[in-house]
C-alpha cells in the first residue's frame, strides 16, 4: 500500500496523474513541492517543454521555463535511475538551482542519472502523461488544472 502522506495527485487536462514522492531520496525537494502544492502554486501551470521520447516539464509560473517560486534548493542527487515515470527536478547549469520546475520521464533517460534530483515516481496515470501535447514551446499546452496531496481534501 502506498504511503498516502507522500502521494501527490496532478489533475491535468489529459486526466489524473498520481506521483509517489520519495522523501527518503530528496527530503528538501519533497518538502518544497508539498508546500507549493498546498499553496496552490501549481494550479493552472502549463507543461511548457515536452519532448517526444524524453520528458514533460512543468512548474514555471510564466509558462516559459524561465521562472520559479523564488526558493532555490540545494541539489539532492541520488542513485535513483531516470526511467519511464521518474519525476525529477529541472534546474539551470548550477546544480543548486532547482526551484519549482520538474519533469516526468516518458522513457529511459539514464544520461541524467546522478545529475538531477529524483524525488518521485508516477504510480498511476502515466497514460495521461503520454497524451500531453509535445513542443518547445508547446502550442496550446496542456496544464495542471489542480495539484493536491492525497491526504488533503479533494
Amino acid at each position: 500500500m502506498a504511503d498516502t502522506e507522500n502521494t501527490l495527485i496532478l489533475e491535468t487536462t489529459q486526466g489524473p496523474v498520481t506521483i509517489e514522492m520519495r522523501p527518503d531520496l530528496a527530503p528538501g525537494h519533497v518538502a518544497q513541492i508539498t508546500k507549493l502544492v498546498r499553496d496552490g502554486f501549481y494550479d493552472g501551470i502549463v507543461f511548457h517543454r515536452v519532448i517526444e521520447g524524453f520528458m514533460a516539464q512543468t512548474g514555471c509560473p510564466h509558462g516559459t521555463g524561465t521562472g520559479g517560486s523564488g526558493n532555490k534548493l540545494k541539489a539532492e542527487f541520488n542513485k535513483e535511475p531516470h526511467v519511464r515515470g521518474t519525476v525529477s527536478m529541472a534546474r539551470a547549469a548550477n546544480p543548486d538551482s532547482g526551484d519549482s520546475q520538474f519533469f516526468i520521464c516518458f522513457d529511459d533517460a539514464s544520461f541524467l542519472n546522478g545529475q538531477y534530483t529524483v524525488w518521485g515516481k508516477v504510480t498511476s496515470g502515466m497514460e495521461n502523461v503520454d497524451k500531453i501535447k509535445r513542443g518547445e514551446p508547446v502550442q496550446n499546452p496542456d496544464k495542471i488544472v489542480k495539484a493536491r496531496m492525497a491526504l488533503d481534501a479533494a
